[in-house]
């Protein structure tokens, strides 16, 4: 399976940084097999950071990693999913998992997620305002045995 990271460069080693900041599905190296999304994500961190091009690092997955891996994944934004990017994101969470698959919570999914945190929406609520939601997909290799799964392939300027 080919799936792709967005950065501002090449990453033919992919490795696992600390949490500077609360993530979804915590400390780890992020991937989609979303193309378009990793182009996204490319131009976003190159805006932040200030410096390099948009890079699509693309990968292999190898097919395996189901029967090798602890993987835990949401096929939805359902109300497992919303508990779990809320531990995440308040950094409460230290995920026992080497690989966490599901949708990447977004620009339009942000604020309802904010607004459950704060007590705006209850959980039904903010589910039922998710759910409508296209959202592309994630994959958080929380662990150095996950990413011994993929192999770098090589990347794209965008």
């Amino acid at each position: 399976m080919k799936l792709y990271h967005g950065s501002n460069l090449v990453v033919n080693s992919p490795r696992i940084l600390s949490n500077l900041r609360a993530l979804d599905f915590g400390a780890g190296f992020y991937l989609t097999s979303s193309k378009e999304q990793a182009r996204k994500w490319s131009k976003a961190v190159a805006r932040r950071r200030g410096e390099g091009d948009s890079i699509v690092n693309i990968y292999e997955l190898e097919d395996e990693f189901y029967s090798k891996l602890s993987v835990l994944e949401f096929p939805t934004a359902n109300a497992e999913w919303l508990d779990f990017v809320v531990q995440n994101r308040k950094e409460k969470r230290v995920s026992s998992y080497d690989l966490v698959i599901g949708p990447v919570a977004n620009d339009s999914t942000l604020p309802v997620i904010d607004d459950y945190m704060d007590g705006k929406y209850d959980k039904e609520e903010a589910v039922k305002r998710l759910l409508p939601q296209k959202l592309t997909d994630q994959y958080a290799f929380l662990t150095e045995k996950a990413i011994r799964f993929l192999t770098f392939e090589g990347s794209e300027k965008e």
